[in-house]
């Protein structure tokens, strides 16, 4: 299904006047200060966005205009969520009458200037993911006293056919009214429109009057133009209606299965044959049982079969095998999807029941091996498609624990048999590993959002993959007059999606070239067969007219850069450069922002001062591609993505606290000094009644009878007031303290769970343990094991923050009081007697502090070693930077809350 994903949202807020013209602004912060109303004396008062769509190929630009009316400076943020396979073409931005554009330049160079820019003290900014299929852009600009601004942002995308339509979804969200608000979507395709819809979530009576639509032969065309009244939630309101969904569907006519277009020497193929008999699928579904499914995830999971078991064609064979840390395989071999073994399946599904840990690997080889043995004694079709489903929440944990070499022992057994399609579901499972694992096996990766719809996002994958019409498709085009050819043999067509093939016309004296597609149809071998007329020159230039630009040679490049950003992560290393390199020149000459490239955006100052520089930079699911930046303390405004990847507070060992900052992409340390048995506040929240309280323990003593003035966290307690609910965590046990089912104990020695409406609990084996509380507060507390006869360790816990955003703006506490960010200037960076520690000072609270440049360790991702986090130390238990003294934190109880 091709999604063209678009929300855009305007927040304002009033700032006094910074020194900075350009100032990018992070997720978080946003959250903090932006109220969705607009603030007196700024006023946005257009919002454009323009679709041009051209054989499936989307170029949108989005324009945004404010004015600021005070006589002060004002801050306007710009913040658009952009498909996440799209490519940025530019960026700019028109202040005072001068326009500053983005230029694209390869990661490297991009870096070189942007720690330039950070030497200098000045502004600058990344752009990162967000979302199921949308990455955010973000950037604010400080409006001079009765001054305009204008934004506007290009990206490119090809919309891609599922079940028959494509889809562009424009998720509206001004969050206030505005004089002219306008999408306006053009579609040309030279096939013939032959439907086209546009509806929208929140249309009431008064606003369907706003939206147009009307298609005839090749042009369709769809706006929605509200004026502020209709805009209004009520006849005399200030808050607007626009808030969800504006959605556009389309398909081209199919009297022919192929169309091609060729526009100045680069072609354009599109193959979507007529409806077809559907060829036998043999499906074994590999689903994960683990403790980490239990409650929600394993009953959407369930529900999911059950309905995918009543589409199941009775021609189709199928099989399941569920695992743990051991193999459940519901047969022994594949079985036809007769009514009898249907009813038997359903009841096989809904007695699934959760237990143990992940062992991905020798389920995945058991499945080959049906499938091996099914094909090897004729008891499926010769003519069928044979699929794997792997479903898993979580990262191998039990059997073969290396992701590679489950990979390798996947390939080799495979050997490009069957095609693999991972499902990643929810967000603790290993992505990048079930990528490759799809991609090595001719398939595709897809992640499952644990939401309230997550069963139908498991439908909606099945739904895709339901009817195969056609298998071993070779598209074939002339040798010796077509080149640079995107890929052009696919495994499987299924119904209602699209192939879509590229290359350039290499002989400049050719007026036509045939081609020719070779499949395996249900019963028969198909060919279809096309004589391709070039156009004239006239003809060209008339169609461009309509289209923008060379079309078809960026739909090419497009396809080609994606594609080879896909074998980059199979790829041996010697062919990995070679196919960097390709992509990368491709992405300087078209100008994409891609994995391997950056745009830098950059604004001149006035005479005497430097320039300011904004990167924006793509990221690759679950992969900052923009690493090791310098974390400079001169580093003005930064924007940074907030994501479980990096908790925003965390304390650990010694105890150090560790706060990151994403505005300054820096980060501020402390310590606390207590003697052991004290009890310290961490997080309280009396508006959502959560606490979370840590007690303080020591080292073993000495032979010489001497305590180490070292402590850690050995007990950790959190309390959920509303849910009269408590956690108590020690390096021994977890216990979960329920008035309704009394106390559960869990011990760190086995994987395990707990999950009830707003609450989840998730043990990983000596390892951590995840918990949640609905949409609000997650946390994670980590076991820190040490030999057991140690003369001097103990074990201990770390414990880590996420979605703090989530907490009311009285959240206090060590940490708490950090959630919604810190301001503070560093200056007067000098060396020391250790080069690597520099001094500085630190103006924050109105205070200046004399701080230490250190490193703390984030042992999330890296459980033994821990990952480096660079940071400023404050000194003397964290006085001047913590309100009051460290002592006003501690409490009498593990399970203390204030009322």
């Amino acid at each position: 299904m091709g999604r063209l994903l678009l929300s855009f949202t305007l927040l304002f807020s009033a700032l006094s006047p910074i020194s900075s013209d350009f100032v990018i602004e992070g997720i978080r912060n946003i959250q903090k200060r932006s109220t969705g109303k607009p603030v007196n004396d700024i006023e946005v008062y257009s919002v454009i966005i323009r679709s041009q769509v051209t054989s499936r190929f989307a170029h949108n630009v989005i324009t945004s205009r404010a004015v600021n009316r005070a006589d002060v400076s004002k801050e306007a943020i710009f913040n658009v969520d952009l498909p996440k396979t799209a490519f940025i073409t530019n960026f700019s931005m028109i202040i005072d009458g001068v326009t500053y554009p983005g230029v694209i330049k390869e990661k490297e160079a991009a870096k070189k200037q942007y720690e330039k820019a950070v030497s200098r003290g000045q502004t600058a900014g990344l752009v990162r993911a967000s979302g199921r299929k949308t990455e955010k852009f973000t950037v604010s600009v400080n409006v001079a006293p009765e001054s305009k601004v204008t934004f506007e942002l290009v990206y490119e995308e090809m919309l891609k056919r599922n079940l028959g339509k494509y889809e562009m979804v424009i998720q509206v969200q001004p969050k206030t009214l505005i004089r002219k608000y306008e999408i306006e979507v053009d579609i040309h395709e030279p096939q013939g429109i032959s439907f086209l819809d546009a509806k929208a979530s929140f249309l009431s009576n008064d606003l369907l009057p706003a939206v147009e639509k009307s298609f005839s032969g090749e042009k369709g065309h769809v706006s929605f133009k509200p004026t502020i009244d209709q805009q209004r939630s009520c006849a005399n309101c200030t808050t607007t209606l626009l808030d969800g969904d504006f959605t556009v569907t389309y398909d081209v006519n199919r009297e022919t299965p192929g169309n091609i277009q060729v526009v100045n020497g680069y072609f354009v193929h599109f193959f979507a044959p007529p409806k077809l008999s559907s060829v036998p699928k043999n499906v074994i579904y590999v689903i994960d049982r683990s403790g980490s499914m239990s409650g929600r995830k394993m009953q959407q999971t369930k529900e999911a079969l059950l309905h995918i078991l009543n589409d199941t064609s009775e021609h189709d064979h199928f099989n399941f095998i569920l695992f743990d840390h051991r193999i459940i395989p519901w047969k022994d071999s594949l079985v036809k999807a007769t009514p009898e073994h249907l009813e038997e399946a359903r009841e096989f599904v809904k007695s699934i029941a959760v237990y143990g840990w992940t062992n991905i690997n020798d389920p995945m080889l058991q499945a080959i091996e049906i499938l091996n043995k099914a094909h090897a004694n004729k008891t499926v079709p010769e003519r069928s498609v044979s699929l794997i489903v792997l479903l898993t929440d979580g990262q191998a944990n039990g059997g073969e624990s290396n992701p590679s070499k489950i990979q390798e022992n996947v390939k080799k057994a495979n050997d490009g048999k069957y095609t693999v399609y991972s499902l990643g579901f929810g967000s603790g499972v290993d992505y990048a590993f079930l990528e490759k694992l799809a991609l090595e096996n001719s398939g595709i990766a897809r992640r499952i959002y644990e939401d309230s719809d997550a069963d139908l996002q498991l439908q909606g994958f099945y739904n895709e993959i339901a009817n195969p019409t056609l298998i071993n498709i070779e598209m074939q085009y002339p040798e010796n007059a077509i080149a640079d050819l995107t890929e052009n043999s696919f495994k499987h067509y299924f119904e209602g999606s699209e192939i879509v093939v590229a290359g350039r016309v290499t002989d400049n004296d050719l007026n036509s070239f045939f081609v020719d597609v070779k499949a395996e149809g249900a019963e028969e071998p198909k060919k279809y067969t096309e004589n391709v007329q070039l156009q004239s020159e006239d003809d060209a230039d008339k169609q461009q007219k309509y289209i923008f630009g060379d079309f078809t040679e960026r739909l090419w490049a497009y396809l080609t850069i994606q594609q080879l950003l896909e074998k980059r992560i199979f790829a041996d290393p010697s062919e990995k450069a070679n196919l960097t390199a390709q992509a990368l020149e491709l992405s300087l000459k078209f100008k994409f922002v891609t994995p391997l490239t950056s745009m830098v955006v950059t604004k001149p100052e006035e005479k005497d001062k430097e320039e300011e520089t904004l990167i924006a930079d793509k990221l690759v699911d679950g992969k900052d591609q923009m690493t090791n930046f310098p974390q400079a303390a001169s580093l003005a405004v930064q924007y940074a993505r907030r994501t479980s990847y990096q908790p925003p507070a965390f304390v650990d060992s010694d105890p150090h606290f560790v706060i990151n900052v994403p505005q300054k992409s820096d980060a501020l340390c402390f310590n606390i000094q207590e003697k052991p048995g004290v009890i310290l506040n961490l997080i309280e929240d009396k508006q959502l009644g959560i606490a979370v309280n840590g007690e303080l323990i020591g080292n073993k003593k000495t032979e010489n009878d001497v305590i180490s003035n070292e402590t850690y966290f050995g007990r950790i307690g959190i309390v959920n007031r509303e849910m009269k609910m408590g956690i108590e965590v020690t390096t021994e046990k977890i216990a979960v303290l329920d008035p309704n089912n009394g106390i559960r104990k869990i011990s760190w020695k086995k994987t395990a769970s707990i999950s009830k409406e707003g609450f989840n609990l998730v043990v990983n084996k000596g390892s951590n343990v995840t918990i949640s509380f609905g949409e609000g507060a997650t946390f994670v507390i980590i076991l820190h094991q040490v030999w057991k006869n140690h003369p001097l360790h103990r074990d201990f816990l770390g414990f880590y923050t996420l979605d703090d955003h989530k907490f009311s703006e009285g959240v206090h506490g060590l940490l708490g009081q950090f959630f919604h960010g810190i301001s503070y200037e560093i200056s007067n960076v000098h060396e020391t007697d250790n080069p690597d520690k520099p001094d500085a000072t630190m103006k924050v609270k109105n205070k200046l502090l004399t701080v230490t440049r250190g490193v703390q360790r984030d042992y999330r991702k890296d459980h033994k070693n821990g990952n480096n986090v660079p940071c400023w130390f404050v000194h003397f238990n964290g006085e001047g930077l913590i309100d009051g003294s460290h002592t006003d934190y501690i409490v009498p109880h593990i399970f203390s809350i204030a009322y």
